[in-house]
This record gives C-alpha cells, structure tokens and sequence, in this order.
C-alpha cells in the first residue's frame, strides 16, 4: 500500500454565520473556489496532476447542493479532467474527505488528491436539508432521537461535569485561541477571503470572544433546557439512560461551538508525484477510522474512533504528541481527555470550535490543518485530530511529520 503525504493545507478564516457576518455576502461556491486557488497557487500546481477532489458539506441543498465540488473545480480554474465529489458525515465531513481522498492515494487509484469541505451556515441554516432520523416518528422513537444539545448535557451528567467545569474549558479555549492568534500561529494555512473585485473582506476568525471569563459565562441561560424539559426529550434520554435521574442542562451558547462560514483544503499525493511536481511532503497519514456509537448520548464516539485508529497504527494514547478534538460542545472534549487519559495541555494547544466556530462541513479539514501547523510549531512529531458526528459516531486520523 502507497504512503499519502500531506503537501499542503489551507483553510478560510471563519465568519460569524449569521446576516452580519462577514462572510455573508460571499457564496459556499467563492468560498470553496478560493482554497482551491489558494492550494494551486501557493505551490504552483499542475493541476492536471490532480485526479479527484472530495469535499464535506452538511447541508448539500441550494447554493450548496448538486455535487458543489465538481462546480468549485471548474470555478477555481482547475484542469478539466480534475473530478470532484460531495461526502457528507455530518460534523467529521472535512476530515472524512481527507480520509478518502487519502485512501485513494494509499490503493494506488489516486497519484494526487484533494481532501476538504465548506459550509457557509449563514446562508444555508443548519438542518436546511432534513433528514428522516428527527422528523419521522417512527425513526426517532426506534433509535430514542435526541437533538445535540441534550445529548451534551446528557454526557456532563452521566460523567459528572458541572456548570463550572464545562464554563472553564470555554473561558480556557477563548484564551488559548486569543493567544495563538496574536502569536501568528495560524498565519501559515490561512487565506483571507476576498470579493468579487478582489477585495479582502476577512482575514481572522471572528467569532472569538476573548474577553469571557466564568462570571460572563455565568450569566447565560442554558440553552437546551426548554427543548429538554418542555419537548420531552429530557425523558427521551433518561428511557435509554434510567441510571440518570434527571438531565443536569449545563450547555449554552459560550461553552458550545460557534455558527460559522468556511472552507478548506488539504493537498495529499504519494511521494513520487510530489517529487515529479517539485513539493515537499509536510507529514504522511498514517491511518485513520470511523466508528458508530451510542446515538442518544451521539457524542462520544471520538475516543472510540481514536483507539481504533490508534490501534490500526500500531500505536498506543501516550504515543501522540498532540490531539485535537472539534470543540462541539465542552463536555465532549471533557470526556475524551478522561476516557483516554489525556492531560488538557496536549489537546487544543490553540483553542479550537467553542472560540472560533465550526462550520460543519469544513472543520475536519481545519483542525487537520491546524494540528500539522502546530507539530511544525512545536517541532513535535505525531498528532491525531478527531471529531463527534451526530447519530452516534466518530472519526480519527493520525499524521506523523516527515
């Protein structure tokens, strides 16, 4: 089996993803379009040299649907002959469509291949695309469906996490974000997102909010108590969870992930196109894996997928330097590092979602993107980036520098 390399990795900042975002007025089509460019022209890429491009999207309708990878391709200028497709695994699509453009290149039916995704959330809502597991009765009521956000705070409850607890993983998130921002650590991946004249409308993810600290946090109102108490999923979760007596709602909209736009891109190939074309290999993938998992809880498939993961690669927990876990909501990083054994100073060394936000079908990519920056920073040499998926799943992947 061939090794695939990591040649580059770019991603967008993120924009608020609301109607006074910054990146409202840009298309989901721009914003793909522009990471493509940016991997061609960063290094000077024949991109006739790339067989396929796959991208995550969660909500694949509208300006987003009818397979938006093949439109961006064409629209980025790239060679005719460069196929595209749309995966959807909901909050993991970017990293999945690392996953499977890598996969190509490890079977030998791909030489070069682009993994990514893009969601613009501000233009096409969460849950714009439906689906039969929240609206058919029947569905919902065999698999005991219940939205996100109770499933959280199901995961703060049956291990224990307390409003104080997940309140200061946000406020440190905030922090650490804050930090490697002004440290110029993301400077690297970066593409600021320009208009249709060209010019610059974002540069930095705006939807970071340093000054929080625990009394601001304090003041919010739980988010999903309502949905819980007053819609009866509350009684949903204690059916599959009796142990639990009542749902402790410790989540809100300052320790969850942030409504954002975005996209990125990861450039992967074996080394002999990378030595034909004149680029360096950055780090090589060294496996990865998806998993299901309880979908009530839905959550905790993360460590699952890691140890899955790991374990294809022949390695154990203290083996990685870094991991980088999506910040969906702050009880499931909580559980992660407690079910893995992991110390909070080698997880989200720069913040992660809850700071800057998490559009959907791109952040798999992103984080990717980030933790390969982050081993290069830290002159460190493994790291493993995961994140939860909703019906209960996880996905893993492990790169070593090279």
């Amino acid at each position: 089996m061939a090794d695939a390399y990591i040649y580059d990795a770019v991603r967008t900042p993120r924009g608020r993803g609301k109607s006074d975002g910054s990146l409202h007025e840009i298309t989901p089509i721009e914003l793909g379009t522009q990471v493509l460019e940016a991997l061609r022209d960063r290094n000077e890429l024949d991109t006739s040299a790339v067989d396929d491009v796959v991208f995550g999207c969660v909500a694949p309708v509208g300006e987003q649907g009818a397979n938006i990878t093949r439109t961006a391709v064409l629209n980025a200028d790239y060679d005719e002959s460069v196929s595209g497709v749309q995966i959807n695994r909901f909050c993991a699509s970017g990293l999945e469509a690392v996953n499977m453009a890598a996969g190509q290149v490890m079977a030998g039916q791909s030489d070069m291949a682009v993994g990514g995704g893009v969601e613009s959330m501000s233009r096409v809502p969460m849950g714009s695309d439906g689906g039969a597991w929240p609206t058919d009765p029947d569905v919902a009521f065999k698999t005991y469906f219940v939205p996100q956000g109770i499933s959280a705070d199901l995961i703060a409850t049956k291990y224990g996490y307390s409003r104080d607890d997940v309140d200061a993983y946000a406020v440190e998130s905030q922090k650490r974000a804050e930090a490697a921002w002004k440290d110029k650590r993301f400077s690297g991946s970066i593409v600021p997102v320009t208009d249709k004249i060209g010019i610059e409308v974002l540069d930095h993810d705006e939807h970071m909010r340093p000054e929080a600290t625990m009394q601001s946090l304090g003041a919010l109102k739980a988010s999903f108590a309502e949905l819980g108490q007053n819609f009866g999923f509350d009684s949903v979760a204690i059916q599959k969870y009796p142990e639990i007596e009542k749902i402790n709602h410790v989540h809100h909209a300052g320790n969850s992930s942030g409504i954002v736009d975005g996209a990125a891109a990861v450039l992967i190939g074996t080394k002999e196109i990378g030595d034909k074309l004149g680029l360096k290999p950055r780090a090589r993938i060294k496996a990865y894996a998806s998993v299901g998992s309880e979908p009530t809880i839905m959550l905790t498939g993360p460590s699952f997928a890691a140890e899955k993961a790991l374990k294809r690669a022949g390695m154990a927990v203290g083996d990685i330097d870094i991991y980088e876990l999506n910040e969906a909501f702050a009880s499931v990083v909580l559980r992660f590092m407690e079910a893995l054994d992991i110390d909070h100073s080698n997880i989200n060394v720069n913040g992660g979602a809850i700071a800057m936000g998490h559009p959907l079908g791109a952040t798999g990519a992103m984080i990717l993107g980030t933790v390969l920056d982050e081993l290069e920073r830290s002159d460190k040499e493994t790291a493993l980036a995961t994140l939860c998926i909703g019906a209960g799943m996880g996905t893993a992947t492990i790169i070593e520098r090279v």
